[in-house]
């Protein structure tokens, strides 16, 4: 892979771990709060409490993927970013283009994901 391909690989994540931390920082900032006086009664608290968990579930879902980003961006930094953490084959372009953080080239990622099924 060439240093031009780096860089925009590089800059994608970046951009995307960005967007990560702004959502973060929104989620503390707007939706962590609940006020009593604007919920009348049970119900408002008990459904206000149910979107405030499920905002609470995505955002560590998105921190796994942030842990996967700046993985990636070390791998960029260590010259090992587009090799496959199983084979040790090049990644193709097309699959770090969908996806950058990926550590598997697609045959070990359907593998893997043949193997999940499998043991559930």
């Amino acid at each position: 892979m060439n240093k031009t391909q780096m860089k925009k690989f590089r800059a994608l994540l970046e951009s995307k771990r960005e967007e990560l931390v702004k959502k973060a920082k929104q989620t503390l900032d707007e939706d962590m709060t609940l006020d009593v006086n604007d919920l009348p009664d049970e119900m408002d608290l008990a459904s206000s409490e149910y979107l405030q968990s499920f905002t609470f579930r995505l955002r560590g879902r998105e921190k796994s993927f942030l842990d996967k980003i700046n993985k990636a961006l070390a791998k960029i930094d260590d010259g090992t970013f587009g090799v496959c953490e199983e084979c040790g084959e090049e990644i193709s372009l097309k699959r770090l283009e969908a996806r950058p953080e990926t550590t598997l080239c697609i045959r070990c990622k359907e593998d893997q994901e043949r193997v999940e099924k499998d043991y559930g």
